[in-house]
């Protein structure tokens, strides 16, 4: 593949924004490609993915280059030139890319096989927590799992459609996409596009949501016509599958502490066709009160880690912190505390992260049992969905029922 050097420089661009002012990835990818509107699509597609890749490669990248991690330009030219070289790729003779040893590459890479953080890139920290939680073993696995690349999964909005015509009408506007069998409404594109510009997406016949994301509204046992609290439903992908398994019966509040999600949230419920859902902005705990024994479902996808989407927010593992991880535990601990209240006698609590730590999920939820607020509920399901075996994204579900 032939290099150019404005695209390897839209890269290293990326990279300053994303290590250096803290910038999410998926924003400053799109601000890098708005900058050139004269790029065509497989221009665009190599900043994407190259600037991914490095981010997702980050640690191992420096090891290989046997430096520490700098974020002057010259050293990111550098690093870049490691990558493609450890990628098998040739490179020009730029005087950018001088003293660049394939040979001491291939001898770290080696070298780096033999520790998983290195091998995967993760921080000391991160690796250390993991290991203790899950156990070395299976880190091991969950660390390759997670650095590895996403597929696009949608889910078809069965108000709408079903999986068989909306594959059909992918291909007939030159997408190609197949089914998963475990997952009835899911499936996946063969390669990965933008896929918000499709007519069908306008239309609301599908929407963008990982497999394991999938799982959550039918372990509710939702069913129509019933009284459902989304309680923190950000931009709504689980209300809009909460409202499709209840073929548009029923009710479903739909809240959080963010107006500008719950804005995204009613766009999208339009877009699909879903009437049924309420938007309610949580302004203080007067909110939960109000609505305190009222719903048949409690829904809680919690604030958490992030460390089971960790494959599609590569910059998160750097930008995740012990004292993070701590704090969003406490929030984990409040919001099992006031929102499960809003439980009817007999309803249904779920409590979903998509953390793959333990101490986000089974050991909230044990914690929460013993608490005076959860002595009316018991534990009637749990499920760790772990990347490595499910092939998608890390998740957590427990279902509880009041007495």
């Amino acid at each position: 593949m032939k290099l150019h050097q404005n695209l390897v420089g839209a890269v290293v661009e990326g990279l300053l924004a994303i290590f250096g002012e803290g910038r999410y990835a998926d924003k400053v990818i799109e601000s890098v490609l708005r900058s050139n509107p004269k790029w065509g699509s497989g221009d665009r597609g190599f900043i994407a993915e190259t600037t991914y890749d490095m981010v997702r490669h980050w640690r191992l990248l420096w090891y290989l280059a046997d430096a520490e991690p700098s974020l002057k330009h010259q050293a990111l030219w550098q690093l870049f030139g490691v990558y493609w070289t450890w990628r098998g790729f040739e490179l020009p003779d730029w005087p950018k890319f001088e003293r660049i040893s394939s040979a001491q590459i291939a001898a770290r890479f080696e070298q780096a096989q033999q520790e998983p953080k290195l091998l995967y890139s993760f921080p000391d920290w991160l690796d250390t927590l993991a290991s203790e939680e899950l156990g070395s073993e299976r880190w091991a696995k969950e660390a390759a799992a997670l650095n590895t690349q996403t597929q696009v999964v949608l889910r078809t909005n069965t108000l709408k459609t079903d999986r068989d015509t909306l594959i059909r009408l992918l291909a007939e506007h030159n997408v190609e996409a197949f089914p998963v069998e475990h997952l009835p409404d899911a499936v996946v594109l063969k390669k990965r596009l933008n896929i918000f510009g499709n007519p069908l997406y306008k239309q609301g016949l599908f929407e963008i949501q990982d497999g394991s994301s999938q799982l959550v509204a039918p372990f509710a046992h939702v069913a129509p016509g019933m009284r459902v609290i989304d309680a923190c439903a950000g931009a709504g992908g689980k209300t809009l599958h909460l409202a499709a398994l209840m073929q548009n019966k029923g009710s479903i509040i739909s809240m959080d502490v963010e107006g500008f999600k719950l804005d995204e949230l009613r766009r999208r419920a339009n877009r699909a066709g879903i009437s049924i859902a309420e938007t309610r902005l949580i302004e203080n705990n007067k909110t939960i009160k109000r609505l305190r024994e009222s719903a048949d479902l409690v829904l809680l996808d919690a604030p958490c880690s992030g460390t089971g989407v960790i494959r599609r927010n590569p910059d998160s593992k750097w930008k995740l912190s012990e004292e993070f991880i701590e704090r969003v535990q406490e929030i984990q601990r409040d919001i099992l505390r006031r929102y499960s209240q809003m439980t009817k006698p007999g309803g249904t609590l779920v409590y979903a992260t998509c953390s793959i730590l333990p101490s986000e999920n089974l050991r909230q939820v044990e914690w929460f049992l013993d608490e005076p607020e959860g002595k009316d509920f018991t534990l009637e399901e749990e499920r760790a969905v772990m990347p490595s075996e499910f092939g998608f994204d890390g998740f957590y579900m427990s279902r509880l029922k009041r007495r």
